[in-house]
C-alpha cells in the first residue's frame, strides 16, 4: 500500500517495521478528538477562501459520516497506515474521493495530534474532577454519621491521641480537594490551541487560527509555532496530578487496610470490593484497597517515563513524542477507575464504633490531657511532660491505664491535680475540647462538613466546561 506521505521513497519497509513505528494500537483512542479537530479546521478553510465552499462541506459531510462509524465501532484500521490522522485520512477519501485529500492543507500531523491531545484531555480531566467530587461526597456522607464515633489517632504507627473518626475521614476529603485544584488549573494550559502551526514554522496559507481555536472551544492559541508541536507540559502536569492524586488514594488505602484488618477491626469492606482465597475459607481480603496501592506505582512510571522522553529533546516535533500516548491513555484509564472503586468503598463500607471505641480506652493517647492539664495550671509544659511520662511509665509497668490510677497518686505526682481529672481523662470529653480552628473538636469537625459540602455542592468543573 503506497503511504500518504511515499512520493520521496522508493523502497518500503518491512512489516515488522511498520508495527514498530505504528501508532494506531493505542492513538485511536483519539479517533472522535482527530475527526473534532478537523472538522474545525476544515470549516476554518471554508471560511478563509483556502478550499472552495463545495470543497469543505463535502469533506465536512465526510467527516461526520466517519464520526458517527467511529461512535458506533465500525471503523477498521490498519497498521501500514500508521496512525489514526493517516488511517482517518485515508478513509476520508475512500469516503468521498480526492477531494478528502484536500483536508490536510495547511496543517500538519504535528499540530493535528498535538490538538487531539488537547481535546482529550480537557474531556478527560473534567470527568476526573467530577469523579473526584463524587468521592468526596461519599466521604462527607460517612463523615457526617461519625462525628462524634471516637478513633485512636496515630503518629509513627503508634497510638498517639483520641479523635473523631469524621475529623481522620475529612483529612482525605481536603486531600482531594487539593488535588482538584491542581487538575482545574491545568484546564488553563489543556486549553491552548496548537492547530494551524504546521509542521514547525506555520503555512504560507492564510488561515485564522483564533477562528478554529473558538470552534474547538479553546480560550487562547500557541503564540509560538515551534512551541505548539513540541509542548507537552500539559499532559506532565495531568500525569503530575495524577500521581499526586493516586499518592492520596494510596495512602487512604492503607489505612483502610489495616482498619479491616482482624487485629483492628475498625471497619468492614463491603463483599463487593473484598476477595476470598482459593485455600483458606475464613479469608475477606481488601483487593481493591490493595489494587489502589499497587496501581500508584505505575502512574508514577509514566511520569517519569515522559519527563525522561522529553528531557533530551531539541524542537520541535520528534518520533520520540509517539510515546507520550500509551502512558497518559492508561494513567487516565487508572485514575478514573481508582476513584471509581474508591467511592464505591467508602459509601459502602460499615464502621464498627463500638470496636473503637473500646480502643480509645485500652491506651495512653490521654496523656496529652493530662500534661495540658497541668500546663493550664501554670506548671511549665516540660515539667508537666516529665511528670505524665512517669505516671504513664508506672501505669505500663504495673499493666494499667491512666483512668486506673488513684487521685491520691496524682497528689503524689503533683499537688496540681484535682477530683476533675478523671473528666480530662475521658477520651470524649478530650476529644470535644479540642475546638481549635482545624482540630477533631466535634463543633469544629461539623463546621469542616458543612464547608465541605458547599465545595461540593458548588463545584461544577472549571468555568469553560
Amino acid at each position: 500500500m503506497n503511504k500518504l506521505w511515499g512520493g520521496r521513497f522508493t523502497k518500503s519497509a518491512e512489516e515488522w517495521v511498520d508495527e514498530f513505528g505504528a501508532s494506531i494500537s493505542f492513538d485511536q483512542e483519539l479517533v472522535l478528538e482527530d475527526i473534532e479537530g478537523s472538522l474545525a479546521h476544515v470549516s476554518m478553510l471554508k471560511k478563509c477562501a483556502i478550499l472552495s465552499e463545495n470543497e469543505a462541506d463535502e469533506i465536512i459531510s465526510g467527516l461526520k459520516t466517519l464520526k458517527s462509524k467511529a461512535e458506533n465501532g465500525q471503523l477498521s484500521y490498519k497498521v501500514e497506515m500508521e496512525d489514526i490522522h493517516l488511517n482517518l485520512e485515508s478513509m476520508l477519501i475512500k469516503e468521498i474521493g480526492p477531494a478528502g485529500g484536500k483536508l490536510h492543507t495547511a496543517r500538519s500531523r504535528n499540530d493535528q495530534v498535538a490538538t487531539d491531545l488537547h481535546l482529550y484531555l480537557r474531556k478527560q480531566t473534567a470527568d476526573i474532577l467530577h469523579l473526584i467530587n463524587l468521592l468526596q461526597k461519599a466521604i462527607i456522607n460517612q463523615a457526617e454519621q461519625h462525628v462524634e464515633t471516637l478513633i485512636p489517632g496515630y503518629t509513627h504507627l503508634q497510638r498517639a491521641q483520641p479523635i473523631s473518626f469524621a475529623h481522620h475521614l475529612m483529612a482525605y476529603f481536603w486531600m482531594l480537594e487539593r488535588d482538584k485544584e491542581r487538575f482545574s488549573e491545568s484546564m488553563k494550559r489543556i486549553n491552548t490551541s496548537p492547530l494551524g502551526a504546521g509542521a514547525l514554522a506555520g503555512t504560507t496559507f492564510p488561515i485564522d487560527r483564533e477562528y478554529s481555536a473558538g470552534l474547538l472551544g479553546f480560550e487562547r492559541i500557541y503564540e509560538n509555532s515551534l512551541d505548539a508541536v513540541s509542548d507537552r507540559d500539559f499532559v506532565l502536569e495531568i500525569l503530575s496530578g495524577s500521581s499526586t492524586l493516586m499518592m492520596h488514594l494510596s495512602r487512604f488505602s492503607e489505612e483502610i487496610i489495616l482498619w479491616s484488618s482482624q487485629e483492628f477491626q475498625f471497619i468492614e469492606l463491603d463483599d463487593v470490593f473484598s476477595t476470598g482465597s482459593s485455600i483458606m475459607p475464613q479469608k475477606k481480603n481488601p483487593d481493591m484497597a490493595e489494587l489502589i496501592r499497587g496501581k500508584t506505582g505505575r502512574v508514577y512510571g509514566n511520569l517519569m517515563g515522559l519527563l525522561t522522553v522529553l528531557k533530551g529533546l531539541p524542537l520541535a516535533y520528534n518520533k520520540d513524542m509517539q510515546e507520550d500516548k500509551e502512558g497518559i491513555f492508561d494513567t487516565v484509564k487508572t485514575v478514573k477507575g481508582s476513584l471509581q472503586i474508591f467511592e464505591g468503598m467508602i459509601s459502602s463500607m460499615k464502621v464498627n464504633s463500638e470496636t473503637m471505641e473500646k480502643e480509645v480506652k485500652r491506651d495512653f493517647s490521654n496523656a496529652t490531657e493530662l500534661a495540658d492539664y497541668l500546663a493550664s495550671k501554670g506548671l511549665p509544659f516540660r515539667e508537666a511532660h516529665e511528670i505524665v511520662g512517669k505516671l504513664v511509665l508506672y501505669c505500663v509497668s504495673n499493666g494499667c491505664f491512666l483512668a486506673d490510677l488513684p487521685l491520691v497518686q496524682y497528689k503524689e505526682a503533683s499537688v496540681l491535680f484535682e477530683q476533675d481529672i478523671y473528666d480530662v481523662l475521658n477520651p470524649y470529653a478530650a476529644v470535644k475540647r479540642r475546638n481549635s480552628a482545624g482540630g477533631t473538636g466535634f463543633e469544629q469537625v461539623k463546621l469542616a462538613i458543612e464547608k465541605g459540602k458547599k465545595l461540593v455542592h458548588e463545584f461544577s468543573g472549571p468555568n469553560h466546561l
